[in-house]
């Protein structure tokens, strides 16, 4: 994805995620956004309260809280707890390390909703978060639908979309990132304001999964191909690669 990317002064992006690509750039500055308000709010405690959440964070890998019973109690209490609550930050990652595949999926009402993982030592990822909070200085993070974040680009920036795949058949779409699915219609919008950006000298790149609807929305762009290990499927033999594109508008 970098090698695609052009100079600019900040990297967008309307589906920051896990902020791969955020944490491996080096733009001056950088406006990151997501819907789902628990990994948004994770990021700005990073920002601006690093100490006072690592320490927090640090309390749920003790040892004593990695067991099937405790796991269901903590999760019954995040999805209790206000979002804004620095607590639920702190659990927020206990979660993504004690869940089964690191998954993030909640259900209807919004509730997280990922089993047990049944790791024997899950790793308190205390490095990362302080190289994260770090990084962050130079961050905006918003909790908004990714047509919001188009309308607050500007020139000098790079768009970079790493949305919601479409799924390779009826059967792989099991999982919500957040309560509000994205569907057909939103993957449309997503590439006219593509098109849109173009049209106005701002680079726009996007990620999905190599389909022939994915090339048909895309058709505007230049794309490229790439194949990519999965690591999400609950069988390791199921793991396969699978063929991927880069659209660059």
């Amino acid at each position: 994805i970098k090698e695609h990317l052009k100079d600019g002064q900040r990297l967008v992006e309307p589906f920051v995620g896990s902020g791969a690509l955020f944490l491996s750039n080096s733009f001056e500055k950088y406006l990151l956004c997501d819907t789902n308000v628990d990994l948004i709010n994770l990021y700005n405690n990073l920002k601006k309260n690093p100490e006072e959440l690592i320490a927090k964070t640090g309390r749920y890998f003790s040892g004593k809280y990695n067991s099937e019973l405790q796991y269901y109690q903590l999760r019954e209490k995040f999805n209790s707890l206000d979002s804004n609550d620095m607590r639920k930050s702190a659990l927020f990652v206990y979660l993504n390390k004690h869940a089964f595949n690191g998954l993030c999926r909640y259900n209807r009402k919004g509730f997280f909703n990922v089993p047990y993982g049944r790791y024997k030592a899950p790793k308190f990822p205390e490095e990362e978060m302080c190289n994260f909070a770090k990084k962050s200085k130079r961050a905006e993070f918003k909790c908004q639908n990714f047509e919001d974040t188009f309308r607050e680009t500007r020139e000098g920036d790079i768009i970079y979309c790493d949305p919601p795949y479409v799924p390779l058949s009826t059967t792989s779409n099991f999982t919500s990132y957040s309560k509000y699915d994205f569907d057909l219609e939103d993957q449309n919008l997503l590439a006219r304001n593509a098109e849109e950006s173009k049209a106005k000298g701002i680079q726009c790149v996007i990620s999905n999964h190599d389909l022939k609807v994915t090339r048909e929305m895309y058709r505007k762009s230049k794309i490229y191909e790439i194949s990519v290990q999965r690591k999400i499927a609950s069988k390791s033999a199921s793991r396969k690669k699978v063929n991927e594109i880069i659209a660059v508008f």
